[in-house]
């Protein structure tokens, strides 16, 4: 640096900022505080609304309202194991089958495997697949997959029907059919974020993995994916929220059965479908048993959330 750029350099450093620019930085930086407290505020304040209102249910049911499937209005009996399983099992069967196929694609359409044309129109598809509404899916489960599907599972049927899992003849909406709508649903999510995930991967790391001798493959799965893993697990995490959370389509496809049963191929519940079934036709001290379903939702919620911002930063950190 010569001296000339020393004294532009010094220059600049002693300049005194007039005070309007001071007063722009401090009204800014008060907007952004006040935004990020109205979110935990909003946040805060509805947590306390389901709280409120489930306080009835909460007395009345205690920890017994997690683990019995009686619900039954007409004697005021609730409880919510059967939401709760069809939740945790329809959302985390999605993520198992959604996961290599979104991070898959990304794969696919990023590593230069086929033309860009094509890359192109494959990325244009799963953007529109995610603004597909959730009801239209829903119409197109219930008269286009579930029909389509039905021989494969009667296929497994025949096959496991030994298994508690499979002993259920598959006679139309049931736990599989909303397992592969919310695939379809979360499936863009998984998609765009890891083939973005994919892209910022310096092409440094991909340049290093060649010169040492590695095949493509071996680039992509020792070197590449690694070094975008956390944000890919992220995206995985917010498609399981998605998915635990998702109502219109799931609530037209699963059943809406209030009965245990472990067959995958029965009808089912989930939480987020019994709240959109019974709310509107609730009384009495069902409105506070939905609210504490809603609150056992928003508590499933929030630790996939803390849990994903966990192993996040652990492979951040590792990677």
């Amino acid at each position: 640096m010569n001296s000339n750029q020393l004294i532009e350099a010094d220059a600049f450093t002693l300049r005194r900022r007039p005070a309007s620019e001071k007063l722009i930085d401090l009204g800014f930086k008060q907007l952004t505080l006040l935004l990020a407290s109205a979110v935990a505020i909003v946040l805060l304040g509805i947590f306390l609304t389901v709280f409120q209102g489930a306080r009835e249910a909460i007395s009345s049911f205690g920890v017994n309202f997690l683990i019995t499937s009686s619900w039954d209005p007409i004697n005021e009996q609730y409880g919510a194991l059967v939401a709760i399983y069809g939740t945790l099992v329809s959302s985390l069967l999605a993520i198992a089958i959604a996961v290599p196929l979104g991070v898959g694609t990304a794969i696919f359409i990023t590593e230069d495997l086929i033309p860009n044309s094509m890359r192109e129109a494959i990325g244009l598809m799963v953007e529109l697949l995610a603004a597909i509404p959730s009801v239209v899916l829903g119409l197109w489960a219930i008269f286009v997959m579930e029909p389509a599907i039905r021989p494969a599972l009667n296929l497994l049927h025949i096959l496991l029907g030994w298994n508690p899992f499979f002993n259920t003849v598959p006679q139309g909406p049931g736990m599989a059919p909303a397992v592969l709508i919310l695939v379809v649903m979360i499936l863009p999510i998984i998609t765009s974020i890891s083939r973005d995930a994919l892209n910022q991967v310096p092409m440094e790391l991909r340049q290093g993995a060649y010169a040492v001798g590695t095949t493509r493959w071996g680039a992509i799965f020792s070197v590449i994916v690694p070094a975008a893993i956390s944000a890919i697990t992220g995206g995985v995490m917010l498609a399981l929220g998605r998915a635990m959370g998702e109502t219109m389509a799931v609530t037209m496809i699963i059943g809406n059965a209030l009965n245990f049963d472990l067959s995958l191929l029965a009808p089912a519940n989930t939480i987020a479908s019994m709240l959109a079934n019974q709310f509107g036709e609730a009384d009495g001290i069902q409105v506070s048993a939905l609210m504490y379903a809603a609150l056992i939702l928003m508590l499933l919620t929030f630790m996939v959330n803390v849990g994903a911002q966990l192993i996040v930063r652990r492979l951040s950190l590792r990677y």
